[in-house]
């Protein structure tokens, strides 16, 4: 098929006012993320990342993500991976929660930051042996001559921690802390709801509806 025939029509649905906001956006976030995971989405956590390198050149993947408060929203990761380079060189992200089965999206911009080594610690001792494994068999973002050399690098990693995995130095959590999170709720004729909460220079936050 071609893209440009394929369309959707959103059936009229409850919209999104200002009144039915939170007064902050980390609650309004949780009560989304809460009617994410009622609603059986796969993988509701899954969020997509963006980065750019010194240079302003973007690159996007899908990530989970691991945790969230008032302080930001945290996800882990190979800190040697092009988005660990990125988010050094160029300190600035943007997420995406793409909730389409329920004509909602959350956009969330403004700086990135390494999280605390004891929360990555933490965070890491509470993951799956393999997944443990995992961090330290794979030189992410890197080339690879086969299938081969990924699974030998686990194999390794297996023989040399039989016992407890340690935490890969080169391996841990980023934050991305917000200044803008969006709520966009799909409504009919494309005129959709956007609501988003906007750190100000004074500190404070704001809520304004932007133009679908």
């Amino acid at each position: 098929m071609e893209p440009a025939t394929m369309r959707n029509e959103y059936a009229e649905e409850k919209g999104l006012s200002r009144d039915d906001l939170a007064a902050d956006w980390h609650t309004q976030f949780g009560r989304w993320f809460a009617d994410a995971v009622a609603a059986a989405l796969p993988e509701p956590n899954a969020m997509v990342v963006a980065t750019a390198d010194a240079a302003g050149r973007p690159s996007t993947r899908t990530v989970l993500l691991k945790g969230y408060d008032e302080r930001g929203l945290t996800f882990f990761t190979n800190y040697r991976s092009r988005k660990g380079i990125e988010a050094e060189a160029n300190p600035y992200a943007s997420l995406l929660f793409p909730w389409h089965a329920m004509r909602r999206q959350v956009v969330v911009c403004g700086p990135i930051r390494r999280i605390d080594r004891a929360e990555t610690e933490a965070y890491f001792g509470s993951r799956p042996r393999s997944s443990q494994l995992g961090a330290w068999a794979s030189p992410q973002s890197q080339p690879l001559p086969d299938r081969a050399a990924l699974e030998a690098g686990y194999q390794a990693a297996a023989e040399r921690f039989p016992d407890e995995v340690p935490t890969p130095p080169h391996w841990g959590g980023l934050r991305v802390v917000p200044e803008t999170v969006e709520f966009w709720q799909g409504r009919a004729s494309r005129l959709h709801d956007r609501l988003r909460y906007r750190l100000t220079g004074k500190g404070a936050w704001i809520i304004e509806r932007l133009a679908p």
